[in-house]
């Protein structure tokens, strides 16, 4: 996957446990869990905030973009059939 989490590599920094997180943000331990691993299909910009907001960080701080090269042919407008990609 092109998108790689660092919620693990944040926590070091701060010295915080996912525990610890969860707690502080309301979120499941299991579903913290599953955005660490980098197994979640998707974030809501409202856990994103809280998330930022407990670790006092930007979204920046927390996802990282690295080219897929098995999808370079993806990224070609229109690629995915998906009516923004058809925009030029």
């Amino acid at each position: 996957m092109a998108i790689i989490v660092t919620l693990d590599d944040v926590l070091h920094a701060r010295r915080m446990t996912l525990t610890e997180l969860s707690e502080t943000v309301g979120i499941t331990l299991a579903n913290l869990s599953i955005l660490k691993t980098g197994k979640a299909r998707a974030v809501r910009f409202s856990t994103l905030e809280a998330i930022c907001r407990a670790l006092d960080c930007q979204p920046g701080d927390l996802l990282a973009f690295t080219p897929d090269p098995d999808a370079a042919d993806a990224a070609e407008p229109g690629a995915t059939g998906h009516p923004a990609d058809l925009v030029s």
